[in-house]
């Protein structure tokens, strides 16, 4: 059985947690492959929002394998955090939530330098969350992390001094002021926590259910255009966001890939520093930030909010080998009389569809072709056939330049407001 994997086509923020929400019902198992808690996967259902950060999107449905594999990166405290907010949901949490031995851990120290890494910058600053995720990762390739499997052992405390002692020295040439002893009592409060769960060997544990025949789909975390490899570098997240990073990130083979959902915004947005060559620095931008709800569900920071970006929507479509495209957020622009597509970028050497090595304003310039807008209220749609003409002249425009179908259109943030078209298929 082929292992389906779920992932964002832009710069993060495009609804992957509704959507796998939505999905999970097709599936045996969710894996969550890359990322920590910078990431925010929101799901919205009986009225009520639900964001998670850490844990995969599929934990609302009972008799669903969660799985944390060894590409992600756990910060114990926020990982507490959620365990206690599901519980209090009456989710339970201990026995849908598997966890990789394999993965690494965010210890306070890590958080500590991202922070002072991150004000050292200063103007030059790369938008960090500042939740300790590079310097975790940094620790991982340096051979020098602590995993999941590591908080058993007789000796954690000995390993756990000896790198916290590495960071201090390095803290030290920062000048920055801290207070380790008080974070240290919420981490090991976390720590604790993290015992409580079944520790596996997720590549064995994965590679048995897919030989058993049962569906597993691979949930990602950010977006395409923030990947550490082929994102809008140095403004990138430190993991690879691309479908690549779940044969790295959960150990199965590229063989074993099947069908790749690509999730993109009817519009585009971008969280932080680095360049967004569709960006609306103006009251357009602001009106879809207001009426997108556009704010960070980790940091709580305005997105920044620009049109669709066809160019940049091709270069992820062909790094992820996407099957089905997902369309989020179409019913934030409703009431917009015309929507402006970029279909290509204007650079030195000419006209290009393709997305270049620097997309700083400097070096592109957008070309837009102008649709029509559609005004009807989507939120109450059911099917296909409901949707209003121009939206479906949009979404049919948007097949033919990317030729990729989208198969799924989402018309609201709750589970209930999506719709799946004719050619969507679970791989």
């Amino acid at each position: 059985m082929a292992i389906d994997v779920l992932l964002g086509l832009q710069w993060g923020d495009e609804g992957k947690g509704k959507i796998v929400d939505v999905l999970t019902p097709h599936y045996r198992a969710i894996a969550r492959f890359q990322g920590g808690p910078n990431a925010g996967h929101s799901l919205e259902f009986n009225g009520t929002k639900h964001v998670l950060h850490t844990i995969p999107s599929g934990i609302f449905h009972e008799g669903t394998i969660n799985i944390v594999g060894n590409g992600v990166v756990i910060d114990p405290v926020v990982f507490l955090k959620e365990t206690n907010a599901l519980l209090a949901k009456s989710v339970d949490v201990f026995s849908r939530l598997l966890l990789s031995k394999k993965a690494h851990l965010i210890l306070p120290s890590h958080r500590l330098l991202d922070m002072a890494s991150e004000a050292a910058k200063g103007q030059a600053k790369i938008g960090s969350t500042l939740k300790g995720i590079g310097p975790t990762y940094m620790d991982k390739t340096g051979r020098n992390g602590l995993r999941v499997g590591d908080i058993n052992r007789a000796d954690f405390m000995d390993r756990y001094r000896f790198l916290v002692k590495k960071h201090e020295e390095m803290l030290g040439h920062y000048g920055f002021e801290y207070n380790l002893k008080e974070m240290e009592e919420d981490f090991f409060l976390g720590i604790e926590n993290l015992r409580k769960f079944k520790h596996i060997d997720s590549e064995h544990y994965i590679d048995n259910l897919r030989k058993a025949g049962e569906k597993i789909l691979a949930e990602g975390a950010q977006g395409s255009l923030l990947d550490i490899d082929f994102g809008s570098y140095p403004y990138v997240t430190s993991s690879n966001t691309i479908s690549a990073g779940a044969c790295t990130g959960l150990g199965v083979a590229p063989s074993s890939i099947g069908e790749v959902y690509g999730i993109f915004k009817a519009y585009c947005t971008r969280v932080g520093s680095g360049p967004f060559p569709t960006e609306l620095d103006n009251e357009t931008g602001e009106e879809i930030r207001r009426i997108g709800r556009e704010f960070g569900a980790t940091t709580g920071r305005p997105r920044r909010c620009g049109w669709i970006d066809l160019p940049a929507l091709r270069y992820s479509i062909m790094l992820n080998g996407v099957t089905q495209l997902i369309m989020t957020k179409s019913d934030v622009l409703s009431g917009f009389k015309t929507i402006q597509v970029c279909t290509a970028y204007q650079t030195e050497d000419g006209l290009s569809k393709n997305l270049p090595f620097d997309i700083h304003p400097e070096f592109v310039t957008p070309v837009y072709t102008e649709m029509e807008g559609w005004n009807e209220d989507l939120t109450g749609l059911k099917e296909d056939s409901q949707l209003p003409e121009s939206l479906k002249r949009y979404i049919e425009f948007l097949e033919q330049e990317l030729e990729v179908p989208i198969t799924v259109v989402s018309v609201g943030p709750d589970r209930d407001q999506t719709i799946l078209r004719e050619r969507f298929k679970v791989g």
